[in-house]
């Protein structure tokens, strides 16, 4: 595939996955599957939470931020991957102002994924090494003041991130990747980018550091509790949550570190194409199913709303 150097153009070219017909068709049915799942998991999880009065605790508000994160992260950009998909490599176009757009939302949602396990952390913090002032901690003022944080702290270092590259003029128009991101963006220039690619690493540095770091503390504190604690119950408690929130921490890191890791190697580009899907699959796959199963609360309301189904369609079936 040759490169046009054009200066400026608002029509750019994804380069996408580079796979034989055979595997095109297996291919786009297995990503529509994840994305229909991660949507209809994410919606149910959200809308249970709403619906259900006793769900309604800080723990469970903090963490619908994260099925509204793996909507909005995987809305805009796997639709437009699947439609590519079905393109020859020569007519896979995007606008220059698409790929803005899809770039923010796609490091929104990576932003996003640690401050939002961060403000979690901070409330599992809370709940078992300062029980008795849960309540009058964690508040409903509290819980928006958190939720403020993450989208704000994400908003603006994300906003900082792309500002820094939409400012650059453009002498190429081949993005070398499935979907627009800043890395592919700030690459069509032909200008230094050596500010950018400072930038870029303190933001790395600044929010790995800073979830990392948070994560650290608190399951030392946490751990440092349960061992002094002769309470079978909080220890219990306390397992089975942060476990939890645990797994989906590490699956965040990984799978983000893994793609930022593959961005340094450009002969490993058909591996970092792959991982860059999974960096919004795998989270936003795994986050309801995680949480569901370990929640006896949501457990209970998807019990008994089968149950009133059943009832409901005995009496249908009945009468």
């Amino acid at each position: 595939m040759l490169e046009n150097y054009t200066y400026n153009s608002f029509t750019l070219q994804l380069e996408g996955f580079n796979i034989s017909k055979e595997s095109t068709y297996p291919m786009f049915l297995l990503l529509l599957f994840f994305y229909l799942f991660i949507m209809v998991a994410n919606m149910s999880i959200a809308i249970l939470v709403f619906m259900d009065k006793n769900l309604h605790q800080p723990m469970y508000l903090l963490f619908c931020n994260l099925p509204f994160n793996d909507i909005l992260g995987n809305s805009i950009m796997v639709p437009r991957l699947l439609v590519d998909m079905l393109k020859p490599p020569s007519e896979r176009f995007i606008s220059y102002y698409e790929c803005v757009v899809q770039a923010f939302t796609s490091h929104m949602f990576g932003a996003m994924s640690h401050t939002v396990l961060m403000i979690m952390a901070f409330d599992r913090y809370v709940a078992i090494c300062n029980p008795l002032r849960y309540a009058s901690i964690m508040t409903n003022k509290m819980v928006i003041k958190l939720t403020v944080f993450a989208w704000g702290v994400a908003f603006v270092l994300v906003g900082i991130l792309l500002g820094l590259t939409v400012r650059l003029s453009r002498c190429r128009t081949l993005i070398t990747n499935p979907y627009c991101d800043n890395a592919s963006l700030f690459k069509l220039s032909c200008e230094n980018v050596f500010i950018n690619n400072v930038y870029g690493l303190t933001f790395t540095v600044v929010l790995f550091t800073g979830s990392i770091g948070s994560i650290v503390l608190t399951y030392a504190s946490i751990t440092i509790v349960c061992l002094t604690s002769k309470n079978k119950s909080l220890n219990s408690k306390a397992l089975k949550t942060c476990s939890t929130h645990l797994v989906v921490y590490l699956i965040m890191l990984l799978s983000g570190m893994s793609l930022i890791a593959l961005h340094r190697f450009p002969q490993y580009s058909e591996y970092r194409k792959i991982c860059s899907i999974l960096f919004h699959i795998l989270p936003g796959s795994l986050n309801p199913i995680i949480y569901g199963v370990q929640s006896q609360e949501i457990q209970r309301f998807l019990s008994k709303l089968v149950e009133n189904c059943a009832i409901k369609i005995t009496n249908i079936i009945c009468t």
